[in-house]
């Protein structure tokens, strides 16, 4: 029998979530199931993804509400065989995920963190800040012109940069410059910024080979997914001066962080925080709670 006053739990939510179901639903976690429980609708985070293990125990799973845009942790494959919705909230972080992009490239160009280390360690006292790049009139590359990509190319347009990107094919409709290769817009690029998906054809996309075209004064941004770099090679360019800086938000093995990383002054590191406003968190809490509600609704309704 169908309780339709129960959502699923694949783990932890943030409180904004937690709050908008709990108005309407009772939320039970995976593990608390037993095999006699049956229920159609689980909510899960794109950090937390769902594994074809997670729908076996299931078996009348439906729909999905994955807080977040992100899918590469969700088993899609599987849900299509099993007839399983995924909704997720790809919208709801555009806006603040392009802002973020535009604050690293900021933090990166200016050097705004290691400027604040230099005033906290007293060193003005003696000692000159390091010049730092100008932005205006520098060369932005995008990876990925999606949702994500248009609104960083619009911002960075608007900010004075010259803006070129590369996709698999060109975007017709794009006023930007459009390179045919990776490995070209790297070489123009004074900044690259990352902003495509994970999927399979992406995985390590940025490799040795793109960051030296990138080169010792270019600079690396990644709003996208640690997989999209190659993580070894991004730390040995670093460390040997082959690429000027790095600022990331996404990370391989997120929530940890390779430690060589952190030993870096190159390398700007941020929590995988660039959604994480509380305006976004409420617009993606109440797009998943109206999704569960009209779910309900719709098993609600008489069959003819």
């Amino acid at each position: 029998m169908l309780n339709p006053n129960t959502l699923v739990t694949l783990g932890p939510l943030p409180d904004a979530l937690s709050i908008a179901l709990q108005d309407r639903f009772h939320l039970q976690p995976l593990e608390e199931i037993t095999e006699s429980q049956a229920f159609e609708v689980a909510v899960t985070t794109s950090m937390l993804g769902l594994s074809e293990g997670a729908m076996r125990l299931l078996p009348r799973l439906r729909l999905v509400l994955c807080n977040g845009a992100g899918l590469d942790r969700i088993d899609l494959a599987a849900a299509e065989r099993r007839g399983i919705e995924i909704y997720h909230t790809p919208d709801a972080v555009t806006q603040d995920t392009a802002d973020f992009a535009i604050a690293l490239l900021y933090a990166a160009k200016r050097r705004l963190a290691q400027g604040d280390r230099f005033v906290r360690s007293g060193a003005w006292s003696n000692q000159r800040n390091a010049p730092t790049r100008r932005v205006t009139g520098s060369r932005v590359g995008i990876l990925g012109l999606g949702r994500i990509g248009s609104l960083v190319a619009s911002r960075c347009e608007a900010l004075g940069t010259q803006v070129a990107y590369h996709t698999p094919r060109r975007k017709t409709d794009a006023p930007y410059r459009y390179v045919d290769s990776l490995l070209e817009l790297a070489s123009w690029s004074d900044t690259l910024i990352l902003c495509c998906p994970a999927t399979p054809q992406t995985q390590g996309l940025v490799d040795q080979a793109v960051l030296a075209k990138l080169g010792a004064q270019g600079t690396l941004i990644n709003v996208s997914r640690g997989s999209v770099v190659n993580e070894e090679d991004l730390i040995v360019a670093l460390q040997g001066g082959l690429l000027g800086f790095a600022a990331l938000d996404v990370f391989a093995s997120e929530p940890e962080v390779d430690p060589r990383l952190l030993r870096l002054d190159n390398v700007l590191l941020s929590p995988h925080a660039a959604a994480v406003t509380l305006e976004t968190r409420a617009d993606m809490a109440e797009l998943l709670r109206r999704r569960a509600e009209a779910y309900f609704a719709e098993r609600a309704q008489p069959r003819s």
